[in-house]
């Protein structure tokens, strides 16, 4: 049930993707030159400034060590997703989305598919991750100390991209070896239609499980906080050690808070595409392009919310941009504080 379904039958002018193909070829979509270049320097620019971002974030928490946190890894995870569909997935959907044309061949058309599906899982199943640290984090602390590792969250993250690479990988192998049964609209056509029984249970799995529990553990979280907020209030007077108690809960729920942030920004790039699933794009070709590169925005916007939240990345772009990072030792800086 992909967020990247499309047509090239929406193409309106009379040039063909294959010329010489007079019978079978798709139509080329002849935009204005104006609108064309305007749409190309839009998208790519999208691409350029979400590869260049995310590649800032990794490096970051790849080479500071303060950086090294359970917490960071989740976020290290997600930033490798957003890179891959800035790097790869953005400028190949920017070409087709403008042109209606897709000239790469159709083994190529399943590939792009493939890893367009598992990138997607794969930022679902991270920020699922980061709401479940966040909540082991505030509402079982002691656990969260105990139990919460590097080794473990790194596990976790391995899983959650071989389950991605796995299940979608077969998805689109199944898919693709009943497309022959399907109807063939035109060559130059990319379309991989997750329908049916099959659809509804990718729709399940990939989207309104994770999701709901989600938004299912942040409830749990903006509850927690709300209540060892109004704690910290009746409790300013505590001892010295209560107060570094107070301190460190309260770096708690700003993670929380901010990281929650993240995750809200992400629901709302990510809930218009879950309209359009399981539909033929071609009936609302206009709509469905919109609500996938709102689901693709949500990758440049992933560093941006960093940036703004978060003043060690601002500290770690400022290194990295003036080559601070090539010195001696610069891995063991301060970035925290």
């Amino acid at each position: 049930m992909s967020p990247l379904l499309r047509s090239p039958l929406a193409g309106s002018g009379p040039d063909l993707c294959y010329p010489l193909l007079l019978n079978t070829s798709c139509r080329l979509s002849l935009q204005p030159r104006f609108t064309a270049s305007l749409l190309y320097t839009l998208t790519f620019s999208l691409a350029l400034l979400t590869v260049l971002l995310n590649l800032l974030l990794i490096v970051s928490i790849a080479h500071f060590r303060q950086l090294h946190t359970p917490t960071n890894q989740v976020l290290l995870s997600l930033a490798g997703s957003d890179l891959l569909i800035g790097l790869v997935v953005m400028p190949l959907e920017a070409q087709y989305y403008i042109s209606s044309c897709w000239l790469l061949g159709p083994w190529l058309c399943y590939v792009y598919y493939t890893l367009s599906y598992v990138l997607t899982s794969a930022s679902v199943a991270s920020i699922l991750l980061i709401s479940l640290d966040r909540y082991l984090a505030v509402c079982q602390p002691l656990r969260y100390a105990s139990e919460v590792t590097m080794g473990r969250v790194q596990l976790a993250v391995g899983l959650c991209w071989s389950c991605a690479v796995v299940y979608n990988g077969s998805l689109v192998v199944v898919n693709v070896g009943r497309e022959p049964r399907r109807r063939r609209s035109c060559r130059g056509e990319c379309v991989v239609l997750v329908d049916g029984p099959t659809g509804w249970v990718e729709l399940l799995v990939t989207f309104l499980a994770p999701i709901s529990t989600v938004v299912a553990l942040y409830l749990q979280v903006f509850g927690a906080a709300l209540s060892q907020t109004r704690k910290m209030r009746s409790s300013r007077a505590a001892a010295a050690g209560g107060t570094a108690a107070a301190a460190a809960r309260r770096s708690e729920l700003k993670a929380a808070l901010r990281l929650g942030v993240v995750v809200v920004v992400f629901l709302l790039c990510y809930f218009p595409s879950l309209g359009f699933m399981g539909q033929d794009a071609s009936e609302n070709f206009a709509a469905w392009s919109w609500g996938v590169w709102l689901l693709y925005l949500n990758s440049c916007l992933n560093p941006l919310l960093y940036a703004l939240f978060y003043p060690w990345f601002r500290r770690t772009i400022r290194m990295i941009v003036t080559l601070q990072i090539l010195k001696p030792n610069s891995s063991r800086a301060s970035v925290l504080h």
